[in-house]
């Protein structure tokens, strides 16, 4: 699995989601700081967060689409650039407006990496590993999010928060540099990769993109996509806040007590790929194998996000939203899973790329839902309680309608006698 270069693959995707979430939670942690020196109000807070995901959930679908016209490697260099540029930049915010519109681009920056790691492991890796390392490429994400509270926590005690995103753009531009002075966007020909021939021995199919946009089964799995986002969202945004305002933790100790539930999810994003992969080698069925770890894991983390708002404690809330996060990271995987299952190579980029975009507007939404939930309701019972029915909602629609696509347009690698295997 490590061989020919596909464990630097590994190693590099799996370095950028941890800069992408440590830049990304940088303003959640800092977000205290920012409203006291810029005189923000918590609706306009919201806004903020909120504002991060308009250019993110375009650019999640651009990204997807660049990555399978120009390539992965080049599709994430740019992006990595844009990202830490305008991550710096927010040190240079001075009120709303400004922090606003350095948002929405940052956002556009760091819209198009996961469509692009789901393209290069689509490259790299043949379909009986793909699980495996999508869990192992994408659970940086969580531990980037874990660091982000002592690292930018402490540098704004000591320095001043706009000092921490200097620190990050910085990290992210020396990714850039190794990425692209070492990473290939497909094994090496010479290697007599398995998965090269596997991949290149098909005739590119004439699908249209828009073919795949509108099945179901790419719809009700963006829409389950859209509860996990939702619910990774709130607490990536507001969680700390929550911690701080409602339960009456101090900057240092919500700093260390955010660091938990990312832990826990760091493992569960890595555990959940192979528990996919162990299922379809036990049952042979690669859809149920996807299915059966996203409805029951994503069922499990609504009802402990659920209890997190109703608990008394910052000890209890932190310990359920730390499960929440464990069981909602286990079905991270799988949404990815299924678009590489059922969509021609030549497309995965393109529609995992419009997956993410219709999930990724949970970040528009919710955010500022929060925010004028708390403003006027005055807690915040209300907004663990509406994440975790949305993805009630969203487990029992991939239970009742995700299937195996199932047309004359497509090619052999996801019809005919394969078709057996996918069915749930």
């Amino acid at each position: 699995m490590f061989s020919n270069g596909r464990g630097f693959v590994i190693v590099m995707l799996f370095l950028a989601g941890v800069i992408n979430y440590l830049d990304r939670s940088a303003l959640s942690v800092a977000a205290p700081f920012i409203q006291e020196d810029l005189n923000i109000r918590p609706a306009q807070m919201g806004m903020l967060f909120s504002s991060f995901f308009i250019g993110y959930a375009i650019f999640n679908f651009i990204g997807g689409w660049a990555s399978d016209k120009y390539g992965a490697k080049n599709t994430l260099s740019a992006a990595m650039v844009v990202w830490s540029v305008f991550s710096g930049a927010i040190a240079l915010t001075y009120n709303f407006v400004s922090l606003f519109i350095i948002r929405v681009i940052f956002g556009m920056g760091e819209g198009p990496l996961s469509a692009s790691t789901s393209k290069a492991v689509n490259n790299w890796f043949p379909k009986k590993e793909r699980a495996r390392a999508l869990g192992m490429t994408m659970c940086g994400t969580p531990l980037g999010g874990a660091i982000s509270g002592p690292i930018v926590g402490l540098i704004a005690i000591h320095w001043g928060w706009k000092a921490s995103f200097v620190l990050i753009m910085l990290i992210g531009l020396i990714w850039v540099w190794f990425w692209i002075k070492y990473s290939k966007e497909r094994p090496d020909q010479s290697h007599g990769a398995a998965h090269e021939k596997e991949e290149h021995s098909k005739k590119t199919a004439d699908i249209p993109l828009s073919f795949y946009l509108k099945q179901p089964t790419v719809l009700f799995t963006a829409f389950a996509f859209f509860s996990y986002n939702y619910i990774l969202f709130f607490f990536l945004t507001w969680f700390p806040s929550y911690l701080t305002t409602a339960r009456g933790l101090s900057i240092h100790d919500m700093s260390i007590a955010t660091i938990i539930p990312w832990v826990v999810g760091f493992i569960g994003l890595a555990l959940g790929g192979f528990i996919s992969d162990y299922i379809f080698r036990i049952t042979g069925k690669e859809m149920f194998s996807r299915k059966a770890v996203l409805v029951v894991c994503l069922l499990a983390a609504a009802v402990c996000i659920g209890f997190a708002g109703m608990v008394a404690t910052a000890f209890g809330a932190v310990a359920l939203v730390a499960l929440s996060v464990f069981f909602l990271y286990l079905t991270g995987i799988t949404y990815w899973a299924i678009i590489q299952d059922i969509v021609h190579p030549d497309r995965v980029g393109g529609v995992s790329g419009f997956m993410h975009f219709l999930a990724n507007t949970s970040g528009i939404i919710g955010p500022t839902a929060t925010g004028f939930i708390v403003e006027y309701s005055g807690s915040f019972t209300s907004a663990f309680l509406l994440a975790g029915g949305l993805a009630v909602a969203g487990s029992l629609c991939v239970a009742c309608f995700v299937k195996p696509i199932q047309s004359d347009k497509l090619p052999q690698s996801v019809t005919g006698d394969e078709q057996g295997r996918f069915l749930s």
